[in-house]
């Protein structure tokens, strides 16, 4: 099968679609592509995106194509009723009228293109999608179900070092991880311990907990689920219900709840997150489409930070922040609720982040974990850079 991820209601999910399809959100274990192509067996996936990610996130087409909805998460459902479509058949939701799937011959280049015309399949069973972006972490326990069902399915566990505790019987510990003096409580959750990656003696965790491949809970770390560390990424101090791409890290103390971190940010020591305002109230979020605050029905939310950003030592941050790509945040005092894309400063000043000043920062940090910083990539911060300027108007 030919499965092709198109992009929907994209605006809604910046930063994060700045620099990636939607497909490529992590959400439980697995990204929303992976999901399908775990489930799909032999299946090669593609995307349908902005033309401008296009090069890194390329369409392959085939003779005959099923076209999904990259917001959507996979499940077994889903899946049986998207292979199932035959060419010229949509599968669509009828509560919300929102199309999950459509098979079809034709080689479209924008999803706008979608042919009319299309018999339409209904289907009513639940299933998990991200419409907007808290939908990230307040769907993450859900999602890490699904995906530890999937992965763990008849197989068997590497053993758990005698210098722990466990609580509960949903753990699962990858070849290659290392877990020693750790308590682990998988009563209220899974907890999934990735390939290569490593809990340090002294942690206290009550799942979900996911550590992907090569994560690491850092020494004494605390974590309250559902929360995933994505690929690469280092956390500690405590953290509660979030999710972290991959390659970021918040290695220190202080506190990061229900909240996002997309791809090589690094939060610096005692950078403090809030979830809850003073008045618990309902949370309004920074949203890009409608280029001002949006109510979430949420009480808490702490901060949504796209990729590359970094915050200095100390940094505090007030709920429900916003924060863009390649953006560098430091000083006292509580910054803006909504901080652009390329900004750099903090309460007291902000001005441009310069982007060659930005790309020098962006080769050193990828080049510590061995990945180039290619034109493919520069090309795709520029274009963030240039769309984002009216943004930056301090």
């Amino acid at each position: 099968m030919n499965l092709i991820l198109f992009d929907q209601n994209r605006k809604n999910l910046l930063p994060f679609t700045y620099t990636r399809p939607i497909a490529e959100f992590r959400c439980g274990i697995l990204t929303l592509s992976e999901k399908w192509s775990k489930r799909v067996s032999e299946a090669s996936v593609s995307y349908l995106t902005e033309r401008y990610l296009s090069e890194k996130y390329p369409t392959k087409y085939a003779a005959l194509n099923y076209y999904i909805n990259g917001s959507i998460l996979a499940n077994n459902e889903l899946t049986e009723a998207t292979k199932a479509l035959q060419e010229g058949e949509l599968l669509f939701d009828p509560m919300t009228e929102k199309v999950l799937a459509f098979c079809s011959a034709m080689q479209l280049n924008s999803i706008e293109e979608s042919p009319k015309g299309f018999n339409k399949v209904p289907f009513s069973l639940p299933y998990l999608c991200i419409d907007n972006i808290w939908d990230i972490f307040a769907k993450n326990g859900k999602a890490i179900e699904e995906d530890f069902e999937l992965l763990t399915a008849g197989r068997t566990s590497q053993p758990l070092d005698e210098t722990c505790t466990h609580i509960g019987n949903q753990l699962f510990i990858e070849e290659g991880a290392k877990v020693q003096a750790a308590i682990l409580n998988s009563t209220s959750g899974p907890i999934y311990i990735g390939k290569n990656a490593e809990v340090m003696e002294g942690s206290v965790v009550r799942g979900g907990l996911v550590l992907c491949e090569g994560a690491a809970l850092k020494l004494a770390t605390k974590v309250y689920g559902p929360t995933t560390v994505g690929p690469h990424s280092k956390i500690g101090g405590e953290v509660s219900n979030s999710v972290l791409f991959g390659y970021s890290n918040k290695g220190h103390d202080g506190f990061l709840g229900n909240s996002v971190l997309g791809e090589w940010c690094n939060l610096g020591a005692d950078t403090n997150v809030s979830n809850l305002k003073n008045n618990y109230a309902e949370i309004k979020l920074w949203n890009f489409e409608k280029m001002g605050f949006k109510a979430t029905g949420l009480q808490f939310c702490g901060m949504m930070m796209g990729d590359h950003s970094k915050s200095g030592i100390n940094t505090m941050f007030n709920t429900a922040t916003v924060v863009g790509v390649s953006a560098n945040i430091y000083g006292g005092g509580f910054p803006r609720n909504f901080i652009p894309s390329f900004a750099w400063g903090g309460a007291e000043k902000w001005m441009v982040y310069r982007f060659d000043k930005a790309m020098e920062v962006a080769d050193k940090v990828m080049e510590r974990r061995s990945i180039k910083l290619d034109e493919v990539e520069i090309a795709i911060l520029k274009h963030v850079f240039e769309e984002t300027t009216t943004q930056r108007n301090f």
